[in-house]
């Protein structure tokens, strides 16, 4: 690592466990504000500095290990999304357990298998999470040693407020490849999988590499930094230990991604960086032309997670009165942290309308960190000629340590330190990485993700396009609306040169399964719409 960065990782204890006291100690402090009060203190309000994120992580690991938390146990969290699934890890990571984060948006049987395989010995989690398993005959109380519940009594659970108050435990530290954090995949082809991730892996490498000081990337001391992603993903973890070491003036933190409850915070706090998901992007695009625009000081977007499409990036790039914005758009997985990256400018998205893969594009492997390969799917250990269509293989150093409880599944996705990603793509003659599809979602000879981009880009009032591939027809399309219609004229005017497709089935936003993240979950979408039909890709490599 460049610059002292580097040396000064190495050197402090930068685990999860001190990282707030090591942050109030060594680098200014940061005023945190957010949409609404955290799930795990409400009483203290919306507002913080880094000394007092310290204590509250520091009293959570006291409550913790009076629930029975300690060094080498398991720690589960599952709640409605908030930045605190970060602070709950810091404090089971404090006292030398590994926090698993989960999401309450994975469905009810999914959570109870990851409990299966987690064997907590200690729950966090809510009474509506606790209710709605409950509803579809899932007892997530009985998979774990105990449960605490955040918001007051519930059945097989302590309340948080019985645990208060005792003794702060010391901080317990752990080798640099001893399991720090499971955090798990999106899930969209099913039931998640469980990733384990070490210091080294999610501290060493991927936190210090974001938090060097890169020209425009980096975050500034100016700086009102948003995030409004799933806090319940790694990316959460990474992204605090980075940016908080960057220490910008101000974090602001938006938990709900509906428009009206985002707004408030967005616009009290404009930001100067902000990173969404591109589902959170699509769903505020008319705060971008309305009144009142929040975004008109970002001088950096950023979106992960998943596709964004070409109309969704211009409308915000539009939306800055700054005189060159970027939008960086990054490729990774879940198991490996970023892959690729590519920055759009207002110019590369000025072709509106055009058939072209814009955002499909993802730039070049992030050098000196990331190696790519495209293999025969056929053959894996055949690498493709340039501009061939293969699976996208990557080799690198932040690579998670495997998948709990499914050692065989792990082993299928590894070929001699090579990760088999389940991504289609192409590698350019001069280096770029084209995304074409998930394996399990291929469509031969097209790209289902660019004909979605051709979509959006000639049916504007389409919020999400999905393209669904039919082993026995023409794809799918399933394509959501603010009222779930859309005149079959303009359909007709839209696909005249695409591939020939299925009539599209026009839904309201709420009538597709999404996850987390914001992905849509394409697997039970298609149990929802095409009930029998098959698939055509193999789905292997999920």
């Amino acid at each position: 690592m460049s610059g002292g960065l580097g040396a000064v990782f190495g050197r402090l204890p930068l685990d999860l466990g001190p990282l707030f006291d090591t942050l109030a100690d060594r680098r200014p402090s940061v005023d945190v504000q957010l949409g609404r009060p955290l799930d795990l203190a409400p009483e203290r309000g919306t507002a913080y500095d880094t000394a007092q994120l310290a204590e509250l992580v520091r009293e959570t690991a006291a409550w913790l290990a009076a629930a029975g938390a300690g060094p080498g146990s398991s720690v589960a969290v599952v709640k409605r999304n908030h930045w605190d699934y970060v602070l709950l890890a810091c404090a089971a990571a404090r006292i030398g357990a590994v926090p698993a984060l989960l999401s309450d948006r994975v469905p009810p049987e999914g959570l109870g298998a990851l409990l299966r395989r987690l064997r907590p010995d200690v729950l966090v989690t809510q009474r509506d999470v606790l209710g709605g398993a409950r509803a579809a005959g899932v007892e997530l109380t009985a998979l774990a040693g105990r449960t605490v519940c955040l918001d007051g009594p519930a059945e097989g659970a302590l309340p948080v407020d019985g645990l208060r108050g005792g003794p702060v435990p010391g901080v317990r530290t752990r080798g640099e490849d001893e399991p720090l954090a499971v955090i798990h995949t999106s899930g969209t082809t099913g039931v998640p999988k469980l990733v384990v991730h070490s210091t080294r892996t999610l501290i060493r490498r991927l936190s210090a590499f974001e938090a060097r000081p890169w020209p425009v990337l980096s975050v500034r001391r100016e700086d009102t930094v948003a995030s409004a992603i799933s806090f319940a993903h790694g990316r959460a973890l990474t992204w605090t230990v980075s940016a908080f070491w960057r220490a910008p003036r101000t974090v602001a933190l938006l938990p709900d991604a509906d428009p009206s409850a985002a707004a408030a915070l967005l616009r009290s706090h404009p930001p100067t960086v902000l990173e969404a998901l591109p589902s959170s992007y699509v769903r505020w695009q008319p705060l971008a032309a309305g009144a009142g625009n929040p975004f008109r000081d970002v001088r950096l977007f950023i979106s992960t997670f998943d596709a964004v499409h070409p109309p969704t990036v211009r409308t915000f790039l539009d939306a800055t009165r700054r005189r060159r914005p970027l939008w960086m758009q990054g490729w990774g997985q879940s198991e490996t942290g970023p892959l690729s990256f590519r920055f759009l400018t207002r110019g590369a998205l000025a072709a509106a309308g055009e058939r072209h893969p814009t955002t499909r594009d993802l730039g070049r492997p992030v050098p000196g960190w990331v190696r790519l390969r495209v293999t025969d799917p056929q053959r894996p250990g055949r690498t493709v000629r340039p501009g061939e269509t293969g699976m996208l293989y990557a080799r690198t150093g932040a690579l998670c340590l495997g998948y709990l409880d499914e050692p065989e599944r792990w082993r299928r996705k590894l070929d001699r330190g090579w990760f088999n990603t389940g991504d289609l793509g192409v590698r350019t003659r001069d280096g770029r990485v084209l995304v074409l599809d998930r394996e399990v979602d291929m469509v031969p000879g097209m790209s289902c993700v660019e004909v979605e981009d051709v979509l959006h880009e000639r049916l504007p009032d389409v919020e999400e396009a999905v393209l669904l591939s039919v082993a026995e027809g023409r794809p799918q399309p399933v394509l959501v609306t603010a009222d779930g219609t859309l005149d079959p004229a303009r359909w007709r005017d839209a696909v005249r040169d695409l591939p020939p497709l299925a009539e599209p089935l026009v839904v309201g936003w709420d009538a597709v399964p999404r996850t987390a993240t914001g992905k849509v979950r394409r697997h039970e979408l298609r149990e929802r719409v095409l009930a029998g039909s098959t698939r055509i890709g193999t789905g292997l490599w999920t």
